[in-house]
């Protein structure tokens, strides 16, 4: 409507005179047909004067040399706590944030109009782009999926500039950690929830125990993120509350730990039969809540991280609701999760002939009985009902094209298992720290924590994830933290300052203490 106005200096308010001085059937004469009344035309016409307004701000705030630039790519689920705690902070901070994702919307959603802030289209495999936005900025968060930033760190490296992200520290990361020294900058990695928060209460309290003198002989870690147990109704107690390939591909490659001096390894197919029984309670209900755990891939490798090479017992873990493991096994042993191949024909099969192809040929046998008497489980168990509450034996079609077997199962659980909008999420951590003191005493401290969800916008996983990313990049831009090189939060420097700042936005771990029974 506005762009059919006549030439004039201002537009807008030529616009609105004329929409005022207006009947509904003169403005349609005027300016066209429409199915908007005249009243809402004026409240478009308000809402597009007051976006216009913000923009000017945020570009005048951007011009602003004095203003520090920080660059946040990616503007995904957890990006959401992230984004407002930085514009929030932005006016007082001095601070502008440029919000990038290849959904321009997803991120104007994010931004929300703030003067402080303006979000764009981003390309992160266009060089040029990319390479024009790190050099214009002060600090760099990337929320981009993992193999994307090392791109990313080599343009940081290149314009001398810090980058935080809550990612894995990756091999080709690590190998950039003397350029990253040499230029001056700091790659913070881990800085989310797992890996993240689990590191920092981890190395807070392991430091604590070795500075009054302990001798620790394990350390266990456990993570989850569920559904609240407000929003939990289906069978399964669960909903994808991160990224669902994630979930599906979880424990393939195996696991390895190390349990009273004993190295273990357990394949794939097993990873879900070996589980641990695990109870927390809510400091905020009183409640006791049930778990159970299950290995994650390859703990080993997080030794080298808490400076642990000779701990007896290190084991890192994955929290779900009891009884999920088993009927998640099912589909494991029948090789549903399996990525590598694609099945034939995906396109027009229905789930019950994807299921039905894993088991064995009866003729006169239904897929029910066929799938019961394979995993040796009785038509009317309570893994065969979870099943049957998925819609896996529905002749209902894929409607995947040259699907993998663990896409097809993706397929058919982000339809059961979505979170629904007025859903909460909930993030548990459990930590097990077992050590004699120098007086002789075994003793346990048991560290947990339950954080949930305020809605679907500020979940419980965008919060742990995103506020110590947001945080990190704080510190480093007010000088407290002057690491430089391919780092983790595991000093000092790093995790004594995050977890204060997180325990201010009512994230932190309880403690409790107790004899722990020696172990002949």
């Amino acid at each position: 409507l506005f762009l059919r106005t006549r030439t004039c200096k201002d537009p807008l308010r030529w616009t609105w005179r004329k929409l005022c001085s207006k009947t509904d059937s003169e403005t349609k004469k005027a300016f066209g047909e429409t199915t908007l009344t005249l009243e809402e035309l004026k409240n478009q016409y308000q809402e597009t004067e007051e976006k216009l307004k913000s923009l000017k701000i945020a570009i005048k705030n951007f011009r602003d040399t004095r203003k520090k630039k920080i660059l946040v790519l990616g503007a995904g689920r957890s990006a959401s706590t992230a984004i407002e705690y930085l514009l929030n902070k932005a006016g007082s901070k001095n601070w502008f944030v440029r919000v990038g994702d290849v959904d321009e919307s997803l991120a104007e959603s994010k931004v929300a109009g703030s003067v402080n802030g303006v979000a764009f289209k981003l390309n992160a495999d266009d060089d040029k782009q990319r390479e024009l936005e790190v050099s214009t900025s002060d600090i760099v968060i990337s929320l981009l999926p993992a193999h994307m930033h090392d791109k990313v760190a080599k343009d940081c490296i290149n314009f001398r500039k810090n980058l935080v992200t809550a990612s894995y520290v990756s091999e080709n990361m690590k190998a950039l950690h003397e350029d990253a020294v040499k230029a001056g900058v700091l790659f913070l990695n881990e800085m989310g929830l797992d890996p993240g928060i689990d590191h920092m209460a981890c190395m807070s309290m392991v430091d604590k125990i070795l500075s009054s003198g302990g001798d620790l002989k394990g350390l266990e870690t456990f993570t989850g993120g569920l559904v609240a147990p407000e929003s939990d109704d289906n069978p399964w107690n669960y909903k994808f509350t991160w990224n669902p390939r994630n979930v599906v591909l979880a424990g393939q490659g195996g696991v390895k730990f190390i349990q009273q001096g004993q190295y273990k390894y357990i394949p794939y197919n097993r990873v879900f039969e070996r589980i641990e029984p695990l109870r927390i309670k809510d400091p905020k209900t009183g409640q006791w809540l049930d778990f159970e755990g299950y290995a994650n891939r390859d703990s080993l490798k997080f030794r080298e991280h808490y400076g642990l090479q000779s701990i007896p017992t290190f084991f890192r873990g994955t929290l779900r609701r009891p009884k999920f493991c088993k009927a998640w096994n099912i589909f494991v042993t029948l090789g549903m999760t399996d990525n590598s191949y694609v099945i034939e024909d995906s396109e027009h099969m229905t789930y019950r002939q994807f299921i039905n192809s894993f088991l064995m040929y009866r003729k006169n046998d239904s897929v029910e009985l066929k799938l019961a008497y394979h995993m040796g489980l009785s038509i009317d168990s309570e893994e065969m009902m979870k099943l049957r509450w998925l819609g896996i034996f529905e002749d209902r079609k894929i409607g995947l094209k040259n699907a993998t077997p663990a896409q097809i199962l993706q397929s058919l659980l982000e339809r059961k298992w979505q979170m629904k909008p007025t859903d909460k999420d909930m993030i548990v951590m459990l930590n097990k720290y077992n050590y004699d003191t120098m007086e002789g005493h075994s003793k346990e401290i048991i560290q947990s924590m339950i954080v949930i969800g305020d809605d679907s916008k500020n979940t419980a996983m965008a919060k742990t994830v995103g506020l110590p990313l947001a945080i990190g990049a704080e510190m480093i831009l007010s000088g407290q933290i002057t690491l430089t090189g391919v780092r983790v939060p595991t000093v000092p420097e790093v995790y004594v300052p995050v977890l204060q700042h997180l325990a201010a936005q009512g994230i932190q771990l309880t403690e409790v203490e107790k004899e722990f029974p020696q172990i002949e």
